[in-house]
């Protein structure tokens, strides 16, 4: 029986399987780091909407009292 092909193979399918497992890690602490900025953003969108509004009482409230 041919050894060395056997070892080639085994060698071969270990990197190949080491290098899924890598790029699989690196894409789940790229994806995380995704989540985490879309949290964020999401969270300022919505005290951007609180501060608006707030904003827009304050105009009317002015407007009103210069009347």
């Amino acid at each position: 029986m041919n050894y060395d092909l056997l070892f080639s193979f085994l060698g071969s399918a270990t990197g190949c399987v080491a290098g899924i497992l890598a790029s699989q890690k690196l894409t789940n602490y790229r994806l995380e780091q995704l989540e985490t900025k879309v949290a964020k953003h999401n969270n300022l969108v919505e005290r951007m909407t609180v501060s608006e509004l707030k904003i827009k009482i304050l105009e009317n409230k002015v407007n009103d009292s210069k009347e």
